[in-house]
């Protein structure tokens, strides 16, 4: 059996993040999934906070964090992160 069938049977997917310091990278591991649909690779898109200036949003209209696993300690260390999702 392969790690497609074994994810989708299973209900899950895998995100695998690469740092965007590692383009090379990026090309190699999603060129490795290509075939994997239960795999999605993503190059790292976070700049830090969207909100800028020095006064405080009058109203916090977001609900909650959407990040559910901190990822930034992984990206530094090693480049990349993997996120499981059900």
């Amino acid at each position: 059996m392969k790690l497609g069938e074994n994810l989708e049977m299973a209900g899950a997917r895998i995100v695998f993040i690469v740092s965007r310091t590692e383009p090379y990278l990026y090309g190699y591991v999603r060129s490795a999934f290509a075939e994997v649909q239960a795999v999605d690779v993503i190059l790292d898109r976070r700049q830090g906070e969207r909100r800028h200036g020095d006064a405080p949003p009058r109203v916090n209209r977001r609900r909650s964090e959407r990040r559910t696993q901190d990822v930034s300690t992984a990206l530094q260390r090693l480049g990349w992160a993997v996120i499981v999702r059900r």
